[in-house]
């Protein structure tokens, strides 16, 4: 195998940056490539635009290094790691344009025995698709190696993940897999799994599909146990003493650029197959819809309420805003004037593009928002949340989708004035 010392990361998001940071101070030659002139600019000072522990400190050895440069375009390099979206568009159709615009940005800079990997989450048949665009754009070109190396990373631990994780690689043939794995060997300590294209993309949307459906179930036994009038979270406490049964916590639906996504990717591909896939995704989805009726309801007797949102991410403890269900019913509650809303969340700064526009809503402080509040939607679970004191509670409507006042003791759960824990 040729030397690769010197890499090009394309996408500076949640994964590109650890990423690139990780290498340059692993002592490779990284140019970090992102279309955001801020992002850039931030990069090149030292300074991080998304929060993860502990990156700033990477980032800012890296730049100091002068191992991480980052750009607006691609340089020559012997390695080419794509970490770019892949949305949706339209009716849950995949959508890979960041993808091919990415191919199209790297093609003038590749070279004969140029690695190139995709770490995106994609479609099946995304790597094979970068290999035609190559061959497209640089008909001239022999012994350009593509694979697929699917992230695996969860935010707030990503730097530890990136490292300690397994990785599963991918080859559009045997060669690419095995120089793409001897790239990884050099920084990862976790087990490297050969494979080929198809199968390492498939893997990554069965990892998170797999999640989901889980998800789904606890998040329809929430709905049967409202319904029935059953505390779900005794429930389920009381049905994982089962040695077999692991149920996971409901919530407000489920979020983040993998899970919320990557299952419909598979249901696009096999429409007729994936019937139980396509069944959770619609019950995930609907959980914010229902969530809005359960504060309808509580409030409709209150002229004007004020309603307390808290949490914004779509899970605990990140900055991570993508596909977030708080998001989705903060908006509707927003859209449907259902009364003044304050949003509370820790880790940011101003309320994101999409809550902006709306006269009802705010950002607010914790405590001056409790004080205002008639009813508190706890929406995530993050640590600040976790400490409120039930007091604080007492004289409050609360809708607990996370579950984590309604583990308290009976006593003190009675304490509340109502306590509405059954989304």
């Amino acid at each position: 195998m040729n030397s690769m010392t010197k890499v090009c990361v394309v996408g500076l998001g949640y994964v590109g940056l650890p990423t690139a940071s990780l290498l340059a101070n692993r002592g490779f030659e990284v140019y970090g490539v992102d279309v955001n002139p801020y992002i850039v600019e931030t990069i090149n000072r030292g300074d991080i635009h998304i929060y993860e522990p502990d990156l700033d400190v990477l980032v800012r050895a890296a730049v100091n290094s002068d191992n991480l440069k980052a750009t607006l375009e691609p340089q020559q390099a012997d390695v080419f790691i794509l970490a770019v979206p892949t949305p949706f568009q339209g009716e849950h159709k995949p959508d890979v344009s960041y993808v091919e615009a990415a191919t199209k940005a790297i093609a003038p800079y590749l070279s004969s025995e140029s690695l190139v990997i995709l770490e995106s989450t994609s479609p099946v048949g995304t790597t094979e698709q970068i290999g035609a665009w190559i061959r497209n754009l640089r008909p001239e070109l022999r012994g350009v190696y593509i694979a697929h190396c699917p992230e695996r990373v969860l935010p707030g631990q990503v730097l530890k993940e990136l490292v300690e994780n397994d990785r599963i690689i991918g080859g559009v043939d045997p060669e690419s897999t095995e120089k793409a794995i001897a790239f990884y060997q050099q920084f990862v300590t976790g087990e490297i799994l050969g494979t080929d294209a198809r199968t390492a993309e498939l893997a990554k949307l069965t990892e998170n599909a797999f999640r989901d459906v889980n998800i789904a179930f606890a998040n329809e036994l929430s709905l049967i146990c409202d319904k029935l009038d059953i505390n779900v979270w005794e429930l389920i406490k009381l049905a994982n003493r089962h040695p077999r049964v692991n149920i996971l916590k409901p919530g407000p639906g489920v979020g983040g650029h993998c899970i919320a996504i990557d299952p419909w990717f598979i249901v696009d591909s096999a429409p007729e197959q994936a019937r139980l896939i396509r069944t959770a995704r619609e019950v995930n989805d609907s959980k914010p819809g229902y969530v809005v009726n359960r504060v309808k309801t509580a409030v409709q007797d209150i002229e004007r309420p004020v309603i307390a949102c808290l949490g914004l991410a779509y899970k605990a403890n990140v900055d991570d805003l993508r596909e977030s269900p708080a998001i989705a019913i903060t908006k509707e509650l927003a859209v449907q004037e259902i009364g003044s809303i304050f949003a509370v969340e820790p880790y940011i700064k101003f309320l994101p593009e999409s809550l902006k526009d709306f006269d009802n809503l705010q950002l607010g402080n914790l405590e001056d928002v409790l004080q205002k509040a008639d009813i508190v939607v706890l929406l995530v679970a993050h640590n600040a949340f976790k400490q409120i004191k039930q007091s604080l509670l007492k004289d409050k409507l609360v809708i607990d989708t996370c579950g984590i006042w309604i583990s308290e003791k009976l006593s003190e759960r009675q304490q509340l004035k109502k306590l509405q824990p059954l989304v």
